[in-house]
Order: structure tokens, then C-alpha cells, then sequence
């Protein structure tokens, strides 16, 4: 198959890395630094097995600017833009998929959509509707940022979402998702197929679910360190329940990242007229645990806290979202100094915070070091560090 892929960010070059495989595929951006990394073989992203699949495989792949030009021959046109949260509308900002979904009618009367920006649930079906173009799936993708590439060849399921009742999309669909488990290391890859709606569905709800977990593990942490209790022993006590299980259970200092604010948020706009509670608590619980880590932070009265990384996550290039920005923003308006040590930021200021680039600056000059997750380059410092990590892990 042609395909071709809009976005070169971790969704997209995941994905177009897995379909090169056996297809050839062109990823389309439009950022030119991208386009010229991947054309050269490397990742403009970090990601450990893009940059192995793009060094030792043989891929067809090829990276192009020019969109049209890539849509117009394309049998399927895979769609992974950016769909950031708008407070304002309370609903993603998903106008870069009707931007390369009128780019592709306009040069290609036969392709395939395929949606896997995340988007509000009843988004697919009113974009058939208003769009006039009938040949738009949803496919929602599962990967963890940093390790997207691991997570597309090793999937828990695909799941294609379907119009109703076109036999037409079936074919299309079931086509799509043989591509995804042929590109695919593990064998016998469950795959779904179900409404548009209960497709974007499975992906909201199934991230809320996620961020529920870390908001509940955080609220037990935060008991625990009030009432002056061991949260790991409560955690290993309780994960032993085969029910619960020992994952995704280290205290942060909140939820954060790409995903899970802007999901929540979403599924809890769509829940607008439909009772709930857990949804609208979740979102809740996270402004509640940053409120918690900052006023004990503000409570030690330190001359100036230390912001050990802005990441999110171990071995990211990324920090959007990232829970710790909301606790720096915290002190700022509690008027304490911040220093931020973070190798990713160039410039010498952040959000009006001193920036340092050699981290001893930060152990010297800084009281309190707040660590989102702990790593051994702290461990000389250690008993000025501020963390609720228990176990190193994301």
C-alpha cells in the first residue's frame, strides 16, 4: 500500500515507522527541520527504537513538506497532528485535521482517512457529515511518549472505528488493521472494530482510567504524608490484591504530559447533561495534589527551591503539561526564588526563573530541590531533595 502519514511527531513517525515495514509510506510535516532529520535517517524525536528501526532496518520511508504531493497518490492517509485542550471552548482544537482532511479531498477522491489524533467523542461522524467526505475512520493509538515506536510493536489490541453499515469502510478498515499487526512483533494482536463514537470513546475513557489511578495513588501519598505513614508500605500492601496489581502506582506530583490532562478535560466536557462524578473528580484530584506538593513546599520556607528537569518522563525531549510546571508556578506566586536546571532549555530565564545548565550551581545554591522523579545524579544531595518517587519508574 501507499500511505501517507500527517505529523512527524511521536504518534506519527511511530506509526509511519511500523507501516514502512511492508508499505511504502511518506510522513508529512510542517516543520522542515523534521523533514530534513528523517530524510537524513534520524529521529527528530526521542525515542530509542525509531532511532534503531531508522539505523538497522530496511524501511520505505521517505519525508516530504509538500503535503499535496504525498496526499495525492496515497491509498490511506493516516492523520496524527496535534489536538491540544481549548479551556475556552472546552473541546480540542482539532483544526489540523480538518485542515489535512480538505487538503486530501482536494487531491484525492479515493483515499482513505484515518484519524488517530485524539479527538471529543461525535467528532468522526459530524467531520463525515460536514466535510461531504465518507471515507474517514478512527483509530486510536495507546503509546507511552518516548517509547511509541515499543508500544506500535508490541500493541495490547487495534481498534478501528467503523461508520455504520458501509461495507465499503469494513474492507477499508480491517485492511488497515492487518497493515498495524503486520507491522507488529507480538503475534495474534487482538483487533476491535466498533462505531465511529465507541472508538474515540475507548481512547478518552481509557486514559481517564489512567490518570484516575495516578490521581488515586497520589491522593494515598498525600494521606500518608500528613498522617506521617509509609506510602510504600501502603502501596505494597494493597498491590498485592491481584485486583489492583503493582503498576502504574509511584506517588508524582501529579498527573501530566500530552495526553491525560487534555483527555480528561475532554471526556469531562463530553459528560456535559450526563451525571457524573469520577470524571469531574479526576480532573479535580490533580489541581488538589499540586496545591498539596507546593504548600508543603512553601510550608519548609526555603530561600530558593531547585527544579531538578521539567520532563515528564525518563529519557523524554519533552516537557508540555509536564505536573511540575504547575507546582513552579505555585511558588512563583507564593514569591520564592526558583532555579530550573534542565538541559532541553538553551535560554537563561523560564517563565521568569533563573535557568542553570551545570547542575552543581543548582545543588549550591538551592535549599530544596524538587524532583518529580529521583535519579542517582541527586544522591549526593539527597537530603535536600523533595520527592514523592518511590520507585524510579514513569
Amino acid at each position: 500500500m501507499n500511505i501517507a502519514v500527517a505529523g512527524i511527531g511521536y504518534v506519527g513517525l511511530s506509526n509511519a515507522v511500523l507501516l514502512a515495514q511492508h508499505n511504502h509510506v511518506t510522513a508529512v510535516d510542517i516543520l522542515p527541520e523534521r523533514v530534513a532529520a528523517l530524510r537524513c535517517g534520524r529521529t527528530p524525536i526521542a525515542d530509542p527504537e525509531i532511532e534503531q528501526y531508522l539505523s538497522e532496518k530496511h524501511l520505505d520511508l521517505t519525508a516530504e513538506t509538500d503535503a499535496e504531493a504525498a496526499y495525492c497518490t496515497a491509498d490511506y492517509v493516516v492523520i496524527a497532528t496535534p489536538t491540544s485542550y481549548d479551556p475556552h471552548r472546552n473541546y480540542f482544537d482539532t483544526s489540523s485535521v480538518e485542515s489535512v482532511v480538505r487538503q486530501v479531498i482536494s487531491v484525492n477522491s479515493r483515499a482513505v482517512i484515518v484519524i488517530k489524533s485524539t479527538v471529543p467523542v461525535g467528532y468522526t461522524r459530524r467531520l463525515r457529515e460536514e466535510s461531504g467526505c465518507g471515507r474517514i475512520l478512527f483509530s486510536p493509538e495507546f503509546l507511552r511518549e518516548g517509547r511509541a515506536l515499543y508500544d506500535n510493536l508490541h500493541p495490547s489490541r487495534i481498534i478501528v472505528g467503523v461508520p455504520e453499515s458501509n461495507a465499503e469502510m469494513e474492507r477499508a478498515a480491517r485492511e488497515f488493521a492487518k497493515a498495524l499487526a503486520r507491522g507488529a512483533v507480538e503475534p495474534n494482536v487482538p483487533q476491535l472494530f466498533m462505531t465511529l463514537d465507541e472508538a474515540e470513546a475507548v481512547k478518552l475513557f481509557a486514559n481517564t482510567y489512567l490518570a484516575l489511578r495516578v490521581a488515586y495513588f497520589n491522593e494515598l501519598d498525600t494521606y500518608a504524608e500528613v498522617q506521617g505513614l509509609d506510602s510504600r508500605n501502603i502501596i505494597q500492601g494493597i498491590g498485592l490484591d491481584p485486583r489492583i496489581g503493582d503498576h502504574y502506582n509511584n506517588p508524582s506530583f501529579g498527573y501530566g504530559g500530552y495526553c491525560l490532562p487534555k483527555d480528561t478535560k475532554q471526556l469531562q466536557a463530553n459528560f456535559a447533561g450526563i451525571p457524573n462524578r469520577i470524571v469531574s473528580a479526576v480532573v479535580e484530584a490533580n489541581h488538589v495534589r499540586k496545591d498539596f506538593v507546593a504548600g508543603q513546599i512553601i510550608a519548609k520556607k526555603p530561600a530558593a527551591v531547585g527544579v531538578y528537569r521539567l520532563v515528564m518522563k525518563t529519557d523524554s525531549d519533552n516537557f508540555r503539561h509536564s505536573s511540575i510546571l504547575g507546582i513552579l508556578r505555585r511558588l512563583k506566586e507564593a514569591d520564592i526564588p526558583v532555579i530550573i536546571y534542565e538541559p532541553l532549555l538553551e535560554q537563561e530565564t523560564f517563565e521568569g526563573c533563573r535557568v542553570v545548565h551545570d547542575l552543581s550551581v543548582l545543588k549550591e545554591q538551592c535549599d530544596l530541590i524538587l524532583a518529580n522523579r529521583f535519579c542517582d545524579e541527586l544522591a549526593d544531595v539527597r537530603s535536600k531533595v523533595y520527592s514523592r518517587d518511590l520507585s524510579g519508574k514513569d
